[in-house]
């Protein structure tokens, strides 16, 4: 096993080739240990060159609601009437704490995330 910190894009890639060689490893001998190591080097490097920003509010309730197979029509009473609906899902009405509550208990998206700031059109 011969691991080393990932400092630039070659040892990266180097990194993710060894890691495809090895992936499927027994978790109890040494190609399994280097590949869970590797896995923890390589989502550091990710986390600090590649990072991914959690998507605004609006834009996770229309996430949520495409992996629910929901339509905006199931979010009358959740948000409000049709209307308030509309102006939500357009930007043209922030969220009220009210609505970020029911929103968290009915799509499960965590109201840390529907809290954040977004820009209205």
């Amino acid at each position: 096993m011969n691991i080393k910190p990932i400092k630039t894009e070659k040892d990266y890639i180097d990194a993710l080739a060894r890691l495809e060689l090895i992936f499927d490893a027994d978790t109890h001998t040494k190609e399994g240990d280097e590949a869970e190591i590797l896995s923890l080097l390589i989502e550091n490097y990710e986390n600090q060159f590649f990072p991914i920003e959690a998507p605004d509010p609006i834009e996770a309730i229309k996430i949520r609601m495409e992996e629910m197979d929901l339509k905006p029509k199931d979010l009358i009473g959740v948000i409000g009437q049709k209307s308030r609906v509309s102006e939500i899902l357009n930007k043209k009405k922030k969220l009220t704490v009210d609505m970020i509550r029911k929103l968290e208990e009915t799509l499960k998206i965590p109201a840390s995330l529907l809290v954040n700031n977004y820009q209205l059109k």
